[in-house]
């Protein structure tokens, strides 16, 4: 590797470093402040609120890093304009695209990182901070979501799991409920489905459908077409605490929508998220490859101007990107459409300024 390159790259990675770490930090300190009055009331300690900030930072720090590393390259390679470094490279007989070569490795490498970020350290540490949350809020946890499978309990004590829970319908598939008394089990209910219910006047029900109930004492067994059951929560609560998208991995994502489908369910949302989850890292080796080529086609000018041209390129993906995936959510457009288009544009646009270089 030549001398030049090494200092691109050291300077790139440098500058990075700091902008991508500052702006995580920024905004999971807003996302702190945003909720300081939800947290007030309940007196937490300044190491809880700062672990919060903290659990957030990843999921942050993967939200921003193409805007970072846009910010960072389009800063380094204009000031190296500014300069007449690339003038004096091209004097020298160097090869722009040949220099830059190193940039793209790196600009693969970051996506790999995003990627990495994405499937493994945000989920694990947006489950942290939801638990901190509900720690500091003092409510304890209800129950446990997984890939669509709930355990919990219930006001009058007993043991329940959902096999498949359907957070958009309101419906729930094969309920397993175990009725406890005295350190032993009395009761089991199995169920097909189970259909919340609005009622006038009070909040709601549980109707289970297609039952099986065996009473253990008396070893008998009886069927039942429909039976309501008033002590499991309502979905209300469940939406508080249910595993959101960002909580899980491409993995676990891909295995809840599978599940889903098979139960004759299908939810948008949750497959745009996960052709999201595999489309957003690619962005950051195309922002490294806009950030190249800009500054040398012309003059970007200050660092003012460096940043406002950054910033309002990241905002227009973001904008663009969060459209498409609203289109997505909808059904306007198949999810791999809404999730891939704006990456891609951004790929072509990046790709063919990188190739109009001019050495």
């Amino acid at each position: 590797m030549l001398i030049i390159q090494r200092y691109y790259l050291k300077e790139f990675f440098k500058v990075l470093f700091v902008i991508a770490i500052g702006l995580a930090s920024i905004f999971s300190l807003l996302d702190l402040i945003d909720k300081i009055d939800d947290f007030l009331p309940y007196k937490p300690s300044l190491k809880s609120l700062l672990l919060y900030a903290l659990f957030n930072f990843p999921r942050y720090l993967l939200y921003l890093l193409p805007m970072a590393i846009l910010l960072c390259s389009l800063f380094v390679f204009s000031q190296a304009k500014k300069r007449e470094e690339i003038t004096a490279i091209k004097a020298a007989g160097g090869r722009l695209k040949t220099i830059m070569r190193p940039f793209l490795v790196g600009g693969l490498f970051l996506s790999l990182c995003g990627f990495i970020l994405g499937e493994f350290i945000v989920p694990e540490f947006s489950k942290k901070a939801h638990e901190l949350k509900e720690a500091i809020v003092k409510k304890g946890k209800k129950f446990s979501f997984r890939e669509g499978t709930v355990w919990l309990r219930t006001s009058d004590g007993s043991i329940v799991k959902i096999g498949l829970y359907v957070p958009g319908k309101k419906i729930s598939r094969n309920i397993s409920i175990f009725k406890v008394s005295n350190g032993s089990l009395k009761e089991r209910i199995e169920a097909e489905e189970a259909e919340w219910i609005e009622v006038k006047g009070s909040e709601g029900k549980w109707k289970l459908k297609n039952i099986v109930l065996y009473n253990i004492p008396d070893a008998s067994i009886n069927r039942y077409e429909e039976l309501e059951y008033p002590f499991i929560e309502s979905p209300a609560v469940f939406a508080e605490d249910i595993q959101k998208p960002e909580e899980m991995g491409i993995r676990e994502l891909f295995r809840y929508t599978k599940k889903l489908e098979e139960a004759g369910f299908k939810n948008l949302k949750l497959i745009v998220d996960l052709n999201s989850k595999i489309s957003y890292p690619f962005i950051d080796f195309f922002m490294v490859l806009l950030g190249i080529s800009l500054p040398m086609g012309r003059r970007t000018g200050g660092g003012l101007v460096t940043t406002a041209i950054g910033i309002f390129i990241s905002l227009l993906y973001w904008f663009g990107h969060a459209m498409f995936l609203s289109l997505g959510y909808a059904g306007i457009l198949p999810a791999v459409v809404a999730t891939w288009v704006v990456p891609l544009v951004f790929g072509i646009i990046a790709i063919n300024l990188f190739t109009r270089i001019q050495e």
